[in-house]
């Protein structure tokens, strides 16, 4: 597995959590746990953070919400139950339901 041990920590997470994710979606999602914002954060917290934000963001109604003038928190809200089915369906056992997510 090329890449540094944190790259090859943040891949190893991933397949850990969301064995089922279409590679696509896998490739954003650890692009986004790479960025600089992330690099303090623990490989596996960053992989998680980074998890949610794409499937809110990707495959929800969340960024609708905001251009509707919803606030950032009752736009997490009302995607959750969406964002944690897409979850489930790629084998997450983990819920953003579960506690703050960001």
């Amino acid at each position: 597995m090329a890449g540094t041990k944190r790259q090859q920590a943040i891949r190893k997470t991933l397949r850990a959590l969301a064995p089922g994710i279409p590679l696509s979606d896998a490739e954003a999602v650890v692009a986004l746990a790479e960025r600089r914002h992330m690099k303090d954060l623990p490989p596996s917290t960053a992989l998680w953070l980074a998890l949610g934000s794409h499937v809110r963001h990707v495959h929800t109604d969340y960024e609708r919400l905001l251009s509707e003038g919803y606030d950032r928190d009752a736009a997490r809200f009302f995607v959750a139950d969406d964002t944690d089915a897409v979850l489930a369906g790629w084998g997450c056992q983990r819920s953003v339901s579960d506690g703050e997510d960001e």
